[in-house]
């Protein structure tokens, strides 16, 4: 029980920084990726932070098994290094001990990614969804900058104006396409101005000098109007339109037959067993003559989870494509890890047999 204890603690003491430095460089990526709208004045910094939280959220499902599991290789390696677990196996204490131990890190970890995986997960996506449709039809022509291409409702509006005056709420030379159902609107003014309705409070772009195109993307017919004074209501998008499976929740994917769904459900399912077969590979990673340092297998380490990692996310997504039938489905990739980790653990016992 102590020497339980005591491996347990020397696993978590790495742990708090790993995951730490883990968040910190996600959250890095990916508010680079958001920032840039932030600056074009698509989305608002606060927007733009609630996001980088909920991403952080969905991500921690990955992340959290891939802690243990560097915590792991570190831990066990300053033992190794130190000659700890010389001592250990000179007491006659067997290497099964200090798995049984790894294991047990590994089912509270693998407990903990079962929550964010199944049900954290699909309310941050859910709210991701929300709150950047919320964000991107409050679009503000006033922080627009002159020359620049805006897409906003994922790509179903697209905004170009020549020249833009924030201070008196200006455009010139304007440009929006508008993609509705199997039609292609598109508006060109020579001026534009936005206000808000008094009724909605939703903003309203006000054209002048324009013409109006719209086009069927299915018949070979269109029309073209000019105008003198024309406006667009920037209504907000139905939610269901931007509905994705991934924002499902995890009962409502139970029982489906879609291939992307049970690509979903699986890949859901399987996050929380990546904690407990990695757990053990990384011990036996960690094993090393002593000196040789608790960081010598960290390239090994780190080549074996991105193959792990890369190797499930393309069973999913061939699973949701059909390529793969839906059994073992993404399953495979677990299955061959457990295999692994089976050989790992059978191993010392044949050693014994032989000695004895």
């Amino acid at each position: 029980m102590i020497l339980d204890r005591y491996i347990q603690r020397e696993i978590a003491k790495p742990a708090v920084v790993i995951c730490t430095i883990l968040v910190f460089v996600f959250g890095c990526y990916i508010a680079a990726r958001y920032l840039e709208d932030a600056v074009e004045g698509q989305l608002s910094g606060m927007v733009v932070f609630f996001l980088i939280v909920l991403r952080i959220l969905i991500a921690l499902e990955v992340l959290l098994p891939m802690t243990l599991y560097l915590s792991v290789i570190i831990a066990l390696g300053r033992l190794y290094g130190d000659s700890e677990m010389m001592a250990i196996s000179a007491c006659g204490i067997a290497t099964g001990r200090v798995m049984r131990s790894v294991f047990l890190m590994g089912i509270l970890v693998g407990g903990v990614t079962a929550c964010f995986s199944l049900h954290i997960r699909p309310w941050a996506w859910e709210r991701f969804y929300e709150l950047k449709a919320r964000a991107l039809v409050n679009f503000d022509l006033t922080r627009m900058q002159g020359g620049n291409f805006y897409e906003i409702e994922n790509g179903d509006r697209v905004i170009f104006a020549d020249r833009v005056d924030g201070q008196a709420n200006y455009a010139r030379k304007i440009f929006i396409q508008t993609r509705q159902d199997r039609e292609l609107q598109i508006i060109f003014a020579q001026e534009a101005r936005q206000r808000r309705d008094e009724k909605t409070g939703r903003p309203v772009l006000e054209f002048k000098d324009g013409y109006f195109y719209e086009f069927s993307t299915v018949k070979n017919q269109g029309r073209i109007m000019h105008f003198g004074t024309s406006m667009i209501r920037m209504e907000p998008r139905d939610p269901r339109r931007d509905f994705k499976i991934k924002a499902a929740t995890t009962a409502s994917l139970a029982g489906s037959e879609d291939p992307e769904k049970i690509a979903e459900l699986q890949w859901r399912l399987s996050s929380p067993f990546s904690a407990v077969l990695l757990a053990p590979i990384g011990a036996a990673l960690a094993r090393s003559s002593p000196r040789r340092g608790k960081y010598a297998k960290m390239p090994a380490a780190v080549v074996v989870f991105a193959i792990y990692y890369n190797l499930s996310a393309v069973a999913k997504k061939w699973v949701g494509q059909g390529v793969l039938t839906t059994f073992p489905g993404v399953w495979w990739v677990q299955i061959m890890m457990a295999v692994l980790v089976g050989a790992i653990l059978w191993r010392p016992r044949i050693t014994i047999f032989r000695k004895a």
